[in-house]
């Protein structure tokens, strides 16, 4: 959503974690709530700058005692630049925050609770897509973001390479999946991998050393969450993440259904049908799709536009598929936009956050096409919007409508869950046994028990 985009940082994230640790609640000035003024708004998604630009123009335009600035950064740069401002007392008044990172920054008093500020407005949660509210009450119960948009994830696939191995659109929106066979799923994964003597991932003579064109592409091991990697497969067996649906002190990854999933995603390099994590490096799932490389990829929502405009290639998309407990399943999550407790601005800043979650912004980003927003009423333009580029969106949006989909897991913890879990993970899918995440497991567990050293 998110995006919404992976962490696929534990190195930069953990030392974070360093920083948020030193700065506590620095530079906190809960008095700072000047109604107007320069706000300074970050996010880090650069396909979606121009739409809030559009906003910050609109908002201005209401609110000529405030003027808006806002800068982009990478993902990775964004989270850095972030971390180091709160200890530098220099973070932007407002920012685009992720679910996976709020968690730490409320436990440490550095964004602001607006419960107030929205009990006394014309804010109604009920506006916005069922689950998405949710995704912003923090461990203590408050309200730190309103969403913005929403995300799912299904299967692009390239409709020139199904069509020349004999596998229809109904067998695309129909896949089954189950951890012990992989049910239709892997059938489909295994016939359109080919290596480069012609020969399919289902034929003899197939040459896994030598292949041309995956079945399924890779983007990363999945770190602690798996967003679009694995996620929408373990969330079919039964399996959780924690003992709750959020905020949860005891996990799940010694679970023998998330190992076996694991184990079965994993075994999909071992026979040839995804590449190794090595691979990953010589570009991104939407270049590889492009240059022919991959002939399917699991991915977010976000991504839509930038895979409709993949030039010379014809994709089409699919939902995730229906496994062992009869359903489909996909992450949803959502991002909102927090208010650093630091700003001297907080009044300003809230009528700005009020605005990118109200219908005016998001009817301007719905239009875009680039991401879906948050309020529902304007689900059927961004629906439109994105149909532009091809692709049946309905693979994102029924999960919704079906009740299929489960929340980004908040956790706090969550720059030590990344760092452990993303060595982990990427282990094995270097070659460590699965059990090996059993005790990975167990070190998640003991950030919550024990207590930490000076």
């Amino acid at each position: 959503m998110t995006s919404k985009k992976r962490i696929r940082s534990a190195i930069a994230f953990a030392g974070a974690a360093l920083l948020l640790s030193a700065c506590g609640s620095y530079g906190v000035d809960p008095g700072a709530d000047a109604e107007t003024g320069t706000v300074n708004y970050w996010l880090w998604e650069s396909a979606q700058l121009p739409a809030y630009q559009q906003c910050a123009a609109d908002f201005q335009a209401q609110n000529p005692d405030i003027d808006i600035k806002i800068e982009q950064f990478g993902w990775d740069d964004y989270w850095n630049k972030l971390f180091t401002g709160f200890v530098g007392n220099s973070a932007p008044d407002v920012f685009a925050d992720h679910t996976s990172r709020y968690g730490e920054f409320a436990e440490r008093g550095l964004i602001v609770p607006i419960d107030d500020q929205v009990a006394a407005s014309d804010v109604d949660l009920d506006d916005y897509v069922a689950g998405t509210t949710d995704l912003w009450l923090g461990p203590d119960g408050k309200r730190y973001g309103l969403p913005k948009d929403f995300d799912t994830v299904g299967i692009f696939y390239n409709e020139d390479m199904t069509e020349a191995a004999g596998v229809t659109t109904d067998q695309m929106k129909n896949l089954t999946w189950n951890p012990d066979d992989g049910g239709t799923y892997e059938k489909t994964i295994a016939h359109l991998t080919v290596d480069e003597n012609g020969v399919r991932g289902d034929e003899p003579g197939f040459d896994k050393s030598k292949v041309k064109t995956y079945g399924l592409g890779l983007g990363s091991s999945g770190a602690p969450f798996g967003q679009v990697e694995w996620s929408y497969l373990a969330m079919t067996t039964g399996w959780t993440y924690m003992d709750k649906k959020a905020w949860g002190t005891e996990f799940n990854y010694d679970d023998p259904r998330f190992q076996a999933t694991y184990a079965w995603w994993k075994g999909l390099i071992d026979k040839g049908y995804m590449p190794p994590l090595a691979f990953t490096e010589g570009g991104s799932p939407d270049q590889q799709m492009q240059a022919g490389r991959y002939a399917m990829v699991t991915e977010g929502s976000w991504n839509t536009a930038n895979y409709g405009a993949l030039e010379g290639v014809h994709l089409q998309l699919a939902p995730t598929p229906v496994g062992p407990d009869g359903k489909r399943a996909a992450m949803q999550n959502s991002l909102a936009d927090s208010i650093s407790t630091s700003s001297k601005v907080k009044g300003a800043a809230w009528k700005w956050v009020r605005y990118l979650a109200s219908e005016d912004c998001q009817s301007v980003v719905a239009q875009a096409g680039v991401v879906m927003p948050a309020i529902a009423d304007t689900v059927e333009t961004s629906t439109a919007a994105l149909s532009k580029t091809g692709f049946d969106i309905s693979a994102f949006t029924d999960q919704i409508d079906q009740g299929t989909t489960f929340p980004y897991p908040a956790v706090l913890q969550g720059a030590e869950i990344q760092s452990i879990m993303s060595s982990a993970m990427d282990n094995v899918m270097a070659g460590a046994d699965v059990s090996s995440l059993t005790a990975a497991n167990t070190k998640l567990d003991a950030l919550f028990t024990e207590k930490p050293t000076k």
